[in-house]
């Protein structure tokens, strides 16, 4: 827009004069894993010595090498370009993400005060709630995070964020345990990280955010973040259900570590 008026200057228009088309485009500068998301494998490694050198390397999900097979590199124009091989976010739109999503209801159970969740708590939620999880499944996490943050607008309170956050306990042996055998193929949460960060203190050599770690390095599990899942979440509580169809392909980004996406629970 010039001076309140449109600018008609665009190519549609010098291809044919006096043509009659109104046309709108936007351009949209986007930070990958800012909002609703998926993390990639690509996201997290960790040093790991896969070849028995007896010296630990950058290493990623099925041993892909930092620098090697997941680099960043200079673009010459003073930018830099990534390249995440087949651990990139576009692995995963290729072929989509649809499946058997189950909820559980955290903040029903625990409230929106800050609380790490055990896997004591998961499975009490389980049980408490008679929810069947199948291998495959798709397990969303409900803790009221992202819709409180969505009602403070745009002047977020930081320290009220801080302590209204339910988030997993990544260092808890039997919550990474559980991730391992249930054979879920993915995990999701209304919260900006899945797990509490920072972790709960651990002895050196250990990982910062030991979930991630687990979920992205050593099983090849995606990560969801900040899935607005409040409307869903009460619908499924309300109709005494827990299991909806979901489909959540992420953007096509040759080479990113994530991507926005935007989720929809079927039921």
């Amino acid at each position: 827009m010039r001076g309140g008026e449109p600018n008609y200057n665009f190519e549609l228009a010098k291809q044919q004069p006096g043509a009659t088309d109104i046309i709108s485009d936007d351009r949209v500068e986007l930070y990958c894993q800012y909002s609703t998301q998926w993390d990639a494998l690509a996201h997290g490694g960790s040093l790991f010595d896969g070849d028995e050198s007896g010296s630990a390397q950058a290493t990623y999900y099925n041993g892909f090498r930092a620098g090697d097979d997941v680099r960043v590199t200079a673009d010459g124009d003073g930018g830099f370009t990534s390249s995440a091989g087949p651990l990139g976010i576009d692995a995963m739109a290729r072929k989509g993400v649809t499946g058997r999503g189950v909820m559980l209801d955290l903040v029903r159970h625990f409230g929106l005060q800050r609380r790490r969740v055990s896997f004591a708590d998961i499975r009490l939620v389980i049980e408490t709630d008679g929810i069947d999880i199948r291998p495959g499944d798709i397990v969303c996490l409900h803790t009221g995070f992202a819709g409180r943050i969505l009602a403070m607008g745009d002047a977020p309170d930081v320290d009220d964020l801080n302590a209204h956050a339910v988030e997993l306990d990544g260092r808890d042996p039997a919550l990474l345990e559980w991730l391992t055998t249930s054979r879920i193929a993915a995990l999701a949460a209304d919260n900006y990280a899945v797990e509490a960060l920072p972790a709960t203190p651990a002895a050196p050599p250990a990982a910062a955010a030991p979930l991630h770690e687990h979920c992205l390095f050593k099983l090849g599990m995606p990560l969801g973040e900040l899935w607005l899942l409040d409307d869903l979440a009460r619908w499924l509580a309300d109709n005494g259900r827990h299991a909806f169809f979901l489909t959540a392909a992420p953007l096509r980004l040759p080479g990113a570590a994530g991507s926005p996406v935007t989720p929809v629970g079927i039921v």
